[in-house]
């Protein structure tokens, strides 16, 4: 039996970075995961999407907007499978990069299936049977999340998608359902839609990326139905099952019900957690009703030595705060001086067309909790940079509390506003004030102008609005 430190079950963005951090420290660490280096995100999600996602905007660019660019083309043809392979290289590059940070970091890796048969001790079984017996003081739990699909719904990787089988497909449908307006959701529809196929996105709930701030839906769908994607908000899915030629969905509002008809359709309403089979429950593991391990701010468990981290734990789905609560999970392990995360303040990010970019509350939740608000509001429109690239819809919008000063959050809508998150991100950790922003000179021109512009406004003195 080998001997760790630490064991770290799940090698995605929680798991690996977990192990290198506890590397860092001085632990011997062992990460066991049953299919991939990197999970989910460097194989088939968050990576290979972003790639995708390049590959429709130049689609777009050259289909919709040639001739205000002063392109021209007699026979244009765009040619999916090209963009398809290279996020497969761009998934694959990374990948190799995580096995080289295990080698680097001297952690053991270990692929095949975990089970926990004891409070230190994880039994491995790889793809050929063989087992392996491990022995540690700490056991981390980063084994991730699979999609939600319904009973009823049939997923057969060909006319019912997951996630999973949208981004291995080299080949595009002519007409596309797209069940579930989140982050899945309304980036896929981004990239077919570039591509000119026929997209149908259904929401339950009354809009479009409905934890977002309610004008970032708003402008979403706007810009949604400029570039011809019908949106249908407020309608439930009765049934949807699969036909000779495609597939066909009931959907239904105020007490109505309609037949949509396509090649395919997506399901991505939401994600469920792998938390059962690794023996948590024998251990007296405590797990939500949901599923999700219950965790403290040191991302332990109520047995001692046993850890969990990223999206088993349901705090927040997204592998940035996977990899921040793994660092954390590994602080406390180690001994090392940490910090606790807030979960309300994390960025969240979404790379639809035009993107979406938050932090904190909407201003509807800081009204709520009694906040005196002050907005500060800031448009693409205005900036010589976002009208240079010929992408300006869309602003920037603060939360302040007019009291103090104090940046309750922050909601973006436009070009590269992914790439904008992290100033006001770290405004809020340092507490810093809008004047404190506004007083800090932006280079000219850049898109992050709107953040000097939007925190002059929320002090009352717009400079160029």
């Amino acid at each position: 039996m080998e001997n760790y430190d630490a064991i770290v079950i799940g090698a995605g963005p929680g798991g690996y970075v977990a192990a290198i951090r506890l590397a860092q420290l001085g632990q011997k660490v062992a990460i066991v995961d049953k299919q991939w280096l990197g999970g989910v995100c460097l194989n088939v999600g968050c990576i290979p999407s972003k790639s995708l996602l390049k590959n429709a905007e130049v689609a777009h660019t050259l289909r919709a907007r040639g001739k205000e660019f002063g392109f021209s083309f007699e026979n244009l043809k765009l040619d999916f499978s090209v963009a398809s392979k290279r996020s497969r290289q761009v998934s694959d590059r990374l990948v190799k990069g995580v096995g080289f940070l295990m080698k680097k970091n001297n952690i053991s890796v270990y692929m095949g299936a975990a089970h926990i048969t004891s409070k230190d001790t994880v039994s491995v079984t790889d793809a050929d049977g063989k087992q392996s017996d491990l022995q540690a003081k700490n056991i981390i739990v980063a084994s991730g999340a699979s999609p939600i699909v319904p009973a009823a719904w049939q997923v057969d990787g060909e006319k019912v998608l997951t996630y999973l089988h949208a981004i291995l497909q080299d080949k595009l449908p002519a007409s596309v359902i797209i069940i579930g307006s989140g982050a899945i959701g309304v980036e896929f529809a981004t990239i077919w839609n570039s591509y000119g196929v026929e997209v149908t996105l259904v929401e339950m709930l009354p809009r479009l990326v409905p934890l977002e701030d309610e004008e970032v839906s708003a402008e979403l769908e706007k810009a949604f139905k400029k570039n011809g994607i019908h949106a249908l908000t407020g309608h439930k899915v009765e049934a949807l099952e699969a036909t000779p030629t495609g597939v066909r969905v009931t959907v239904s509002a105020a007490g109505e019900n309609k037949l949509l008809e396509a090649d395919q359709a997506l399901v991505a309403i939401g994600f469920k957690p792998n938390s059962s089979g690794l023996g948590l429950e024998e251990l007296g593991v405590k797990i939500s009703e949901r599923g999700f391990v219950e965790i403290d701010e040191r991302m332990a468990t109520n047995v001692p030595g046993i850890w969990a981290i990223g999206d088993v734990t349901g705090k927040l789905m997204l592998a940035h705060v996977s990899s921040a609560q793994g660092i954390v999970c590994a602080e406390n392990i180690a001994g090392a001086e940490t910090v606790t995360l807030d979960y309300e303040m994390m960025p969240r990010a979404t790379y639809s067309q035009p993107q979406i970019a938050s932090f904190g509350l909407t201003e509807k939740q800081a009204a709520e909790r009694g906040y005196t608000v002050k907005i500060g509001r800031f448009p693409f429109q205005a900036n010589g940079k976002a009208l240079g690239l010929g992408d300006y819809a869309g602003w920037v919008k603060l939360v302040v509390d007019e009291k103090y000063g104090e940046i309750l959050g922050a909601h973006m809508f436009g070009p590269e506003v992914t790439e904008l998150l992290p100033e006001l991100t770290l405004a809020h950790m340092l507490e810093l004030t809008p004047a404190e922003i506004a007083r800090n000179v932006h280079a000219h021109p850049t898109l992050s102008e709107v953040l000097m512009e939007a925190a002059h406004a929320a002090e009352g003195h717009a400079i160029h609005m």
